[in-house]
């Protein structure tokens, strides 16, 4: 049961790590018309939509069942559990999915750049807050781990401040060909698959014995 445990973690964070990969190559390979899109969120209009739909609730359902532990010298009992942020983001993942950016309605293109933001700051939360904990001794490995969860951690939420920085200031300026919204949700995307694998002892180095 262990041992399919963490192999949930890798799978999940192998799909985050993957996901923009597979989304732009789906695209060249199936319809190069439709282009690279300007950001992940914007695939959904492509030959793609099932993939990144599928993802998002594959991504979903293995967070809203998540429970991960709760280590008995916690001494942060007031921040959310493993179980509730788990939650949180399978809610928010398929606010994604579901509430397309492409769609006509204000209402439904809100709910998705909200659900989005949440999304990542869910995420960031489980990498700085809750894969930081232990439930015995702080072994060097873990202290490693530590620090690879918290650089993840950080990662994602300085990508999640350049992508608004750039929607409130930078969205008319050149930089829009070089698509930044698609590279910094890729690159979060990245932390947060990282930060996956290596909690599910994806990487035999920082393993405890």
């Amino acid at each position: 049961m262990v041992r399919s445990y963490l192999a949930l973690r890798r799978a999940v964070g192998v799909l985050g790590v993957t996901l923009p990969v597979i989304l732009t190559l789906g695209v060249l390979v199936l319809d190069s018309s439709q282009g690279w899109q300007d950001t992940i969120s914007d695939y959904i209009g492509t030959v793609m939509r099932g993939v990144f739909v599928g993802v998002l609730f594959s991504i979903g359902v293995f967070l809203y069942f998540y429970t991960g532990y709760e280590p008995a010298d916690d001494k942060k009992p007031y921040l959310p559990s493993d179980n509730l942020a788990g939650n949180m983001a399978c809610v928010f993942a398929l606010g994604v999915a579901l509430f397309p950016t492409n769609s006509g309605n204000t209402l439904v293109r809100t709910v998705h750049f909200v659900s989005a933001a949440a999304l990542f700051l869910t995420l960031a939360y489980f990498s700085l807050a809750l894969f930081t904990k232990t439930g015995g001794a702080m072994t060097p490995h873990k202290r490693t781990r530590n620090k690879i969860y918290r650089a993840c951690g950080v990662i994602i939420l300085v990508c999640i401040a350049l992508i608004a920085l750039y929607g409130w200031f930078l969205r008319d300026s050149s930089l829009a060909t070089v698509k930044p919204v698609f590279w910094l949700e890729s690159i979060a995307l990245w932390a947060f698959g990282w930060a996956w694998f290596v909690k599910g002892e994806g990487l035999a180095p920082l393993n405890d014995e």
